[in-house]
């Protein structure tokens, strides 16, 4: 589990919360059912409005990575390119095919090095997968992005819907305060679910999509670099400037 998005979670509801009780022991009172259905109701219905359903549904799996998964590791997949390489200089491209990737692309690109493909076409042919993966995630982060507009939208909506009820009701002033708390609470509660859940979510997202890609890149010049040149620090050296310099750490440099 990625602890980071918990905690981060978790602990911005419970500050939230500690300043709800801190200056009221009623907590009922910022409960408001109507307002809950305006700003969640109208917020699911203008997403499903805005995309299609199969890419909600995406963005909503996608949003249960960011707690289930860790992140990827760059000097991980570089450990394996580098592996790899010595097992194409040892025993030749061809070996590459029985090497076995839990990585689909991993094992797409091993295939086509063992075939011998031309080293244009397995470019061209990565890339396109990689620039495919940039187009789903970003549906899949403008999702997120929309919700964290959509449900501060519907929040005063339901303002305005209160204010209205509200001003219906001027000749009886004792249930004007109370009826102006009721009011803003619907923005209360579109302020946090995005503040706190939406806009989140979709950068860390976005976090996600920057570190895969970077990883799928990584395959990509690994190995193009292989069959250009199976040497072990040539393939280091160009691997390892996708990580900044500060972070790069020794693996071994040997054949």
């Amino acid at each position: 589990m990625d602890f980071t998005s918990f905690v981060g979670i978790i602990s911005g509801l419970a500050l939230i919360v500690s300043a709800i009780l801190y200056g009221s022991s009623d907590i009922s009172i910022f409960v408001n059912v109507p307002g809950i259905m305006i700003v969640i109701g109208g917020t699911i219905a203008a997403t499903l409005f805005t995309f299609q359903f199969k890419d909600t549904m995406a963005a909503f799996r996608a949003a249960a990575i960011v707690f289930t998964q860790d992140k990827q590791n760059p000097q991980q997949m570089i450990a394996t390119m580098l592996q790899l390489t010595r097992v194409a200089r040892r025993e030749g491209l061809m070996a590459l095919s029985r090497e076995k990737a839990d990585s689909p692309f991993l094992q797409r690109a091993l295939n086509m090095a063992s075939d011998a493909s031309d080293e244009d076409y397995i470019r061209h042919t990565l890339q396109a997968d990689i620039d495919s993966l940039k187009m789903r995630h970003y549906v899949v982060q403008d999702v997120f992005k929309k919700m964290g507009m959509y449900a501060p939208a519907f929040g005063m909506l339901g303002t305005l819907i209160g204010l209205i009820q509200m001003l219906s009701h001027l000749n009886n002033p004792d249930a004007i305060g109370p009826a102006m708390a009721v009011a803003l609470l619907t923005t209360f509660y579109g302020s946090i679910l995005s503040t706190v859940i939406f806009q989140p979510i979709a950068g860390k997202l976005k976090a996600r999509t920057i570190l895969e890609i970077q990883t799928l890149e990584i395959i990509r010049d690994g190995t193009i670099a292989m069959m250009g040149s199976n040497n072990y620090l040539a393939v280091y050296e160009r691997l390892s400037s996708y990580v900044p310099a500060h972070q790069r750490k020794p693996v071994g440099l040997r054949d």
